[in-house]
């Protein structure tokens, strides 16, 4: 790769990232099902968390690829952020938007992460052992979100 096109890459990750954390942080702050200002930032922490991890084991583990890897997985994350969007809409405008809807838009939103980010690690010939990382990040994210912000005892 060229640097033009890995500076390229690297503005485009950073846009990238940029946007969902905007997008995430307004998911969080207009559901009413987030109670006070310490959970919604834990929330969005934690959110963040694994996407840091795969920045970070991508910039060491990863030969010259990994410009081009944290661009598509920005825009992974970007797409399930923008799958949010009907959900912040509805609370914004004060519409009726219950867990139903809630849950709805968090799960179609992972699932869609998953299935793009597959197809990443796929397409760039990276390995199953990096999509199988990013899931165990994911997993613990979802169970640090239940346990630490929603008090939900999984065990």
């Amino acid at each position: 790769m060229t640097v033009d096109s890995n500076e390229k890459n690297v503005q485009r990750a950073a846009l990238y990232f940029f946007l969902s954390t905007v997008i995430t942080w307004y998911f969080i702050e207009w559901s009413p099902v987030y109670i006070d200002v310490n959970q919604k930032i834990l929330s969005c922490c934690i959110a963040g968390a694994k996407w840091n991890i795969q920045m970070i084991a991508a910039l060491i583990f990863m030969d010259e690829r990994r410009w081009l890897f944290l661009k598509n997985i920005g825009k992974t994350c970007l797409m399930g952020s923008l799958i949010l969007i009907p959900y912040s809409i509805s609370c914004l405008l004060g519409m009726e938007s219950g867990i139903v809807f809630f849950a709805g838009s968090l799960c179609a939103s992972v699932t869609a992460m998953i299935v793009s980010y597959y197809i990443h690690v796929k397409n760039m010939h990276i390995g199953f052992l990096w999509f199988a990382g990013w899931l165990l990040c994911l997993a613990v994210a979802v169970s640090l979100q239940l346990a630490l912000v929603f008090d939900i005892q999984l065990l």
